[in-house]
């Protein structure tokens, strides 16, 4: 956490990965046939197209701190660096987050951690101190300092015609509009750091730094995010003995979500004043459920104000919470930061750090749907990661690591840069999931699945963290074609190679198979695949379900009123009140798709009213309250989406007694909100279309 003109990009495919990192060339695996380990475990992945999230915008970075730290460092390092995190063989990422500075006062002596005070874009008058806090005037050209932050405007320089999407972001506002008087926080970490007289000024300070930065390096700003993990208590400054400042380390700024509200009011017209065409971003929270609490206070005017939805994930419950929150709003979510150690003490060939990554990355592309996915940073201190840096052991942070205290005298001999498993399986990714393709179901929590932009092929990672090899069947029968030429092409990571590419396997009756190693990401590039299989959607028009309780174990009943729903116990012969068929009212072929439910014995649709779900007349279908859009993680269980009211359907209370109301409730992962939805038209009769 941070705490710590489209392009057109070439990709690599299988054939084409080379072995930046180290300079080597690719190794080519033996043939499967010529693999001769025996399989422990196995398991069968069957991606699924007739579920299509919306297209894909890529991987990201924000720059700071390795941006500040080392944007004036010698040519040839920062060159391996940008090579390493923006070239095609390296991390190939296309989204870039710029942080906005917020700069502590002139006579703040530096306490922050290295690359941590990037510096604003203020300019203070001769002999100011923290005391003057006054003097700034947002609409006074003589106190903005066009030649701020140079070495994190040289990564973006270097990097521009890689980057599709920019975005501007703050850790802290200047240290005179804060309460505490410094950028690292308040003195206590639960207060409000932004002085509410401030406010204005604030939003005023991001969008005129966003113009600034679009001006002077000639690229176009997509989105602004004006908070970083605002809701934390992460984030206080601590004096010593003396007064002066001796943490915490870095910047940030507790805003509790009335006071991000007032920022998101004040921040649109300052964009609009500013003449930057940025939209907003928020809130980057540091979990989704602490994102939820944050959205569900904010007014339904800022709500409307924002255009992306930020939420990181260093907690990681709530996915689908936030997931149903972004699909009930309309509005595009990003993954926009997430970093971590996952191992025991620095090590640049242990796999546990590649393997935590990628399967970090599994769930969250999987549970979240985001359209995009952004590391905090790929490249950390060496010196603060190595033992006795952070910790007794050391620790596994960054994808690449260097010292971020070398000098302009230093060389790639004297300054090395070194590479982690994280890198190389984060590359398993980035190579083969590519902006425009479209993430799909897959029924393995160890997998994640695309299809391609031309929808004629699909991607396929697996990580089998496992100490023992296992046998991986791909089930490709939920692609409508497969082509007599189909095959699939495994490029494998762990500790022997990095993405060494196997050769192809000849897809047969629908599928295909390979063992991959212990401790491994596999990728794996499928063609001669397009198309979704007719009997592919559990979604059809003239096919009855019934929709079961997770929690509750109990099927969604029409009451004896005719009106309300409840729950009752299943039986043999489907009440007729516990059928239900459904029809497409707005086909985005995707995740928002949109359905009206009946009841055929009823002949009355599912709607929203008051507040509560009914059962009435079945007549215009442009009436939101009538419409549902579903979602589901792969595991046969879904969410019901109200599209009018933003409220999912659930079992009030987490009841499961007989004929315990079925209500409305804001999203919250609770499995009173989940439903096993089955397709029955065989057992009563019905025709299919």
């Amino acid at each position: 956490m941070a705490r710590r003109t489209p392009r057109n990009r070439r990709l690599l495919g299988a054939a084409g990965i080379t072995a930046l990192a180290t300079g080597a060339a690719l190794v080519t695996a033996p043939p499967l046939q010529a693999q001769t380990t025996a399989a422990t475990a196995s398991v069968t992945v069957q991606p699924d197209p007739s579920y299509k999230q919306e297209k894909f915008e890529g991987w990201g970075t924000s720059l700071v701190w390795f941006a500040n730290a080392t944007g004036d460092y010698p040519k040839q390092i920062r060159e391996k660096l940008a090579k390493l995190l923006f070239d095609d063989d390296g991390l190939a990422l296309n989204i870039a987050r710029y942080n906005i500075g917020g700069g502590n006062a002139p006579d703040v002596k530096d306490y922050l951690r290295a690359g941590g005070a990037v510096e604003g874009w203020w300019k203070a008058p001769a002999g100011t101190t923290r005391e003057d806090t006054d003097w700034w005037s947002a609409d006074d050209p003589a106190d903005w300092n066009k030649d701020a932050d140079l070495t994190q405007r040289w990564w973006v320089d270097r990097i521009k015609d890689d980057i599709d999407h920019w975005e501007t972001f703050s850790n802290s506002p200047p240290w005179f509009m804060t309460v505490s008087g410094y950028v690292s926080g308040g003195f206590n970490a639960t207060d409000d750091q932004l002085k509410t007289e401030s406010v204005d000024d604030f939003a005023a300070y991001m969008a005129e730094a966003t113009r600034r930065l679009e001006r002077a390096e000639d690229i176009k700003v997509d989105t602004v995010d004006p908070f970083n993990e605002p809701n934390t208590n992460y984030w206080s400054t601590r004096l010593g003995p003396d007064g002066e400042p001796v943490g915490g380390r870095q910047e940030g700024a507790h805003m509790s979500p009335a006071l991000q509200d007032k920022v998101i009011k004040a921040l649109a017209p300052a964009l609009k004043k500013a003449r930057t065409k940025a939209e907003i971003s928020a809130m980057d929270e540091t979990n989704p459920g602490t994102f939820a609490t944050n959205w569900n206070g904010y007014s339904q005017e800022s709500r409307d104000l924002v255009d992306q939805m930020n939420v990181h994930t260093y907690g990681t419950g709530q996915r689908t919470t936030v997931r149903d929150i972004s699909k009930a709003e309309d509005k595009p979510l990003w993954m926009s930061e997430v970093e971590g150690d996952w191992g025991d003490g620095q090590s640049f060939t242990d796999m546990r750090p590649g393997l935590g990554l990628a399967q970090r990355i599994v769930d969250d592309l999987r549970e979240l749907e985001p359209r995009a996915w952004v590391f905090w940073q790929p490249v950390e201190d060496y010196d603060n990661m190595k033992p006795g840096g952070e910790s007794a052991k050391g620790g596994n942070w960054g994808s690449i690591q260097l010292p971020f205290s070398c000098t302009s005298k230093d060389t790639l001999e004297t300054c090395p840069i070194y590479t982690n498993t994280k890198f190389d399986t984060a590359r398993n990714f980035t190579h083969f999931i590519k902006p425009g393709d479209r993430l799909i179901k897959v029924n393995d929590t160890s997998s994640a699945a695309a299809v391609t932009r031309n929808g004629k092929g699909a991607s396929l990672v697996h990580v089998n963290s496992t100490t023992e090899s296992r046998v991986v069947t791909i089930d490709l029968s939920k692609f409508r074609e497969v082509s007599r030429n189909a095959t699939v092409t495994p490029v494998v990571t762990d500790a022997n190679g990095k993405l060494e590419k196997h050769d192809p396997i000849k897809v047969s009756d629908r599928s295909a198979t390979f063992t991959v190693p212990a401790q491994s990401v596999t990728s794996f590039v499928v063609k001669g695949v397009s198309g979704v299989a007719k009997d592919a959607p559990l979604l059809r028009k003239g096919h009855t379900y019934t929709l079961t309780g997770v929690q509750s174990g109990k099927a969604v009943t029409v009451a004896d009123n005719g009106t309300n729903l409840v729950i009752r116990s299943g039986s043999a012969d489907l009440p007729a009140g516990q059928q239900w068929q459904l029809r497409s009212v707005r086909q985005d072929s995707g995740v928002l798709d949109r359905y009206v439910f009946t009841n055929p014995a009823e002949g009355k649709r599912l709607a929203v009213r008051n507040g509560a779900p009914v059962l009435e007349p079945d007549e215009d279908e442009r009436d939101e309250a009538t419409q549902w859009i579903m979602s589901t993680t792969g595991d046969g269980t879904w969410t019901l989406v109200n599209a009018a009211t933003g409220r999912l359907l659930e079992v009030g209370g987490q009841a499961t007694n007989e004929g315990a109301a079925v209500t409305m409730w804001t999203p919250n992962s609770g499995s009173n909100q989940r439903w096993k939805v089955v397709d029955v038209t065989e057992q009563v009769g019905d025709s299919t279309e």
